[in-house]
């Protein structure tokens, strides 16, 4: 069985449904959901799931104190779901190949430092773009350029607002960031 961590920072609605997906899995169990906002509301997610916790600062981080807990929790994999933080060198040396990330957009598309949640949502509306989508990669060392796993698309219309984008953007998350965990299990 192997053992996935969770990092979020914010509401954790991807985090939800990774735990949900996994809930009563043969493959593999959510064993802890780690924030670096003591008041981020995946951690209530994560409690009503029974899936225990940790917080830390960006500075604990760097300072190795996440990896440390890691390491003792005895992860295989690390999901990023909303997490804002980038990820320190020694961490994603830890797990080679074995952290994976989930972008609003499809890359190498409004990547980057900054390009998150609304803010990619509104720089598609303003580029005028008839599709957008979701991208699910591997971490590497620099923002969104990690080896792409997977891709999904949806279309747009002139309607369309950075709401109503990130609304189709959610729906492809919340379909199919589970499947895809699932399916690099047998790593």
């Amino acid at each position: 069985m192997k053992r996935l961590a969770i990092l979020a920072s914010g509401s954790g609605s991807n985090a939800e449904k990774i735990m949900e997906y996994f809930k009563d899995s043969q493959k593999a169990t959510i064993s802890l959901v780690a924030s670096n906002k003591a008041d981020a509301f995946v951690l209530e997610r994560a409690r009503k799931f029974g899936v225990p916790t940790f917080t830390f600062t960006r500075k604990e981080m760097d300072a190795g104190l996440l990896l440390n807990k890691l390491q003792e929790e005895k992860i295989d994999w690390v999901i990023l779901a909303g997490f804002l933080l980038k990820i320190p060198e020694d961490l994603i040396r830890a797990f080679p190949d074995h952290m994976v990330n989930i972008h609003p957009a499809l890359l190498p598309k409004y990547g980057g430092k900054g390009m998150y949640g609304h803010h990619v949502h509104e720089a598609v509306k303003a580029a005028g773009d008839t599709e957008t989508g979701i991208t699910i990669h591997l971490v590497n060392e620099h923002y969104d350029e990690g080896k792409i796993i997977f891709q999904a698309a949806t279309s747009l219309t002139e309607e369309d607002t950075p709401d109503t984008i990130a609304q189709k953007v959610h729906a492809l998350e919340h379909r199919y960031f589970p499947e895809v965990i699932d399916s690099l299990m047998e790593k």
